[in-house]
């Protein structure tokens, strides 16, 4: 399919790269020129054969509004917008009704794979009418993982739009938990005079257990890469889809102790330099990319 990509940073910029290599024709923009395959979003949509579908992989919040304005203008009746950044859900419901007064389409997709989604595939959660799926539908197969012996997942549509991001933010949330509990297990194996080798411990963990996991291969590649994490500082920030599940429990009444309390966690990362937080930052930044701040002397 063709299809154009707006936002070409550390997922967009991946994300591109896999559809072309599974066959698509990628339209991309950026801000920065020297990632852009066009000059504005104007050319963008004119180089799309119609029904023109435009992916949005810019940050949540008024740059995806402002996005999706500018769509608005350029885009006709039949077109479809996917938001592949990681807005809020309400977000999604008020620019579905916003595109649908001139007959456009609206797709809110949750993405999962971090930096490491170019190679191994990007977890989807998408919301929208069947009708749009469709559209962008040879798109979704091309970004997921292959199929495994066990099955073919890492891609759902999650029910109407809204779904997708919703689902995505309770999956960070979860996230958050899974994170914080490896990170105060470690500190704590960390703080006796007991273990040998924590790491190694860590390392055994990775086949036979029940806790086995991508997040804790990669807590273990920190570990191999900077033993005691004595070079990152236990500062851990939230991408808003913690604090967004925490309110949505909060408005539906229901109790999510272990994700509040993960989220909490990373406020006070901000105040006290925790062992437990420099564990989680340096999750974040195997999985994500995410930027750390150095710890100690420069």
């Amino acid at each position: 399919m063709e299809i154009g990509l707006i936002g070409l940073g550390k997922m967009g910029g991946n994300m591109r790269t896999r559809l072309r290599n599974g066959g698509h024709t990628v339209v991309g923009f950026d801000h920065h020129p020297d990632k852009s395959d066009v000059g504005s979003i104007e050319e963008l949509v004119a180089k799309l054969p119609s029904p023109k579908v435009v992916w949005v992989m810019v940050p949540a919040g008024d740059p995806t509004h402002q996005t999706v304005l500018q769509l608005k203008e350029l885009l006709g009746e039949g077109d479809l917008v996917v938001d592949g950044g990681n807005s809020r859900w309400t977000d999604d419901i008020a620019h579905a009704e916003l595109l649908a007064d001139k007959g456009i389409g609206f797709v809110d997709c949750g993405v999962s794979g971090g930096v490491w989604g170019l190679q191994n595939g990007y977890a989807l959660m998408y919301g929208g009418a069947a009708d749009d799926i469709a559209k962008v539908q040879p798109a979704f197969d091309t970004l997921k993982p292959p199929p495994t012996e066990q099955g073919d997942f890492g891609s759902v549509h999650a029910g109407k739009v809204g779904a997708g991001h919703f689902s995505k933010m309770v999956h960070n949330g979860i996230e958050y938990a899974l994170m914080q509990s490896y990170a105060e297990g470690w500190e704590l194996l960390e703080k006796i005079d007991l273990v040998d080798n924590v790491t190694e411990v860590f390392r055994s963990w990775r086949e036979g257990t029940v806790i086995r996991s991508w997040l804790l291969d990669l807590m273990v590649d920190a570990l191999d890469e900077d033993p005691g994490l004595s070079k990152i500082a236990g500062y851990a920030e939230d991408s808003g889809e913690g604090r967004w599940t925490v309110e949505a429990a909060i408005d539906n009444a229901v109790p999510v102790p272990a994700i509040a309390a993960s989220l909490f966690a990373r406020f006070v990362s901000r105040q006290d330099d925790s062992p437990a937080m420099k564990a989680i930052a340096a999750m974040r930044n195997q999985f994500g990319g995410h930027a750390v701040k150095a710890d100690g002397p420069s």
